[in-house]
C-alpha cells in the first residue's frame, strides 16, 4: 500500500529502527543474547512502548520497572555489541523506502533517530540509502530525545524548513509524541506494514 504525502509538505523526516529498517526483531534478539548473559529478561512489551530511546537511558527506566540494578554503562555496551553484527542483515521496509525514492532530489529529507551514529549509518548502508540522505540527527546530536520533539525540530532546522511543513515516518509512540510536540505532521508507519 503507497504512503500518501501531502503536497503542502515541504521536508520529510524518518525514524530509521522499526520505519525505514526491520531492525526492531534484531534489536530485540540483541536484548535477549545479552539478558541471557546477565540472567535478566526482558520483556518484549516493554521493548517496543521505550521504542525511539537511547540504550543507557532505556536501562535506568528497565532497573526502575523492574527492580534491577544492571550497571548502564556496562550493559550498553554489551547491547551494542551484540547487535552489531545483526544490524548488517537489517532488511527495508518498503513501503517507507519508496517514499525515499520517489521524494529524493525533490524534498529536503533527513533521518531522526534515539540510536547512535554508527548505528544508524550501519543500518543506513545495510538498507543501500546511504546516499539518499545527508542530514543525520542522533541520540548523541540532542540533549532530549523522544517523546521530547528535539530530534525532529533539530531535522527541520538543518533542512531549513518550518516545522509545520514537515511530515515525520516513525513506528514508535515516542517517535510520534515527539512529532506532535515539534508541531509536524506523521505517519504512523505500522499501519502500512503487511500483517502475518
Amino acid at each position: 500500500m503507497k504512503i500518501p504525502i501531502d503536497p503542502k509538505i515541504k521536508g520529510l523526516i524518518f525514524d530509521i529502527d522499526g520505519t525505514l529498517a526491520d531492525t526492531m526483531p534484531l534489536h530485540y534478539e540483541a536484548w535477549q543474547d545479552v539478558g541471557k548473559k546477565f540472567d535478566f529478561v526482558f520483556p518484549e512489551d516493554f521493548f517496543y512502548e521505550m521504542a525511539g530511546i537511547p540504550t543507557w537511558k532505556l536501562i535506568g527506566i528497565f532497573n526502575e520497572r523492574y527492580g534491577y540494578s544492571l550497571e548502564k554503562e556496562l550493559i550498553t555496551k554489551e547491547k551494542e555489541n551484540a547487535v552489531f553484527e545483526k544490524l548488517k542483515k537489517a532488511k527495508p521496509i518498503l513501503p517507507v523506502v519508496e517514499v525515499v525514492w520517489e521524494y529524493f532530489g525533490k524534498l529536503p529529507m533527513s533521518l531522526g533517530t534515539g540510536g547512535k551514529r554508527k548505528f544508524a549509518s550501519l543500518v543506513i548502508e545495510s538498507i543501500g540509502l546511504k546516499n539518499y540522505f545527508d542530514i543525520l540527527v542522533s541520540s548523541e546530536d540532542v540533549e532530549n530525545h523522544k517523546p521530547f520533539p528535539d530530534t525532529f525540530l533539530k531535522c527541520a532546522q538543518l533542512m531549513k524548513i518550518d516545522p509545520k511543513d514537515c511530515l515525520v515516518f516513525e513506528d514508535g509512540e515516542l517517535g510520534l509524541e515527539a512529532a506532535a510536540r515539534a508541531g509536524m505532521q506523521s505517519v504512523d508507519i505500522r499501519k502500512y506494514l503487511k500483517k502475518s
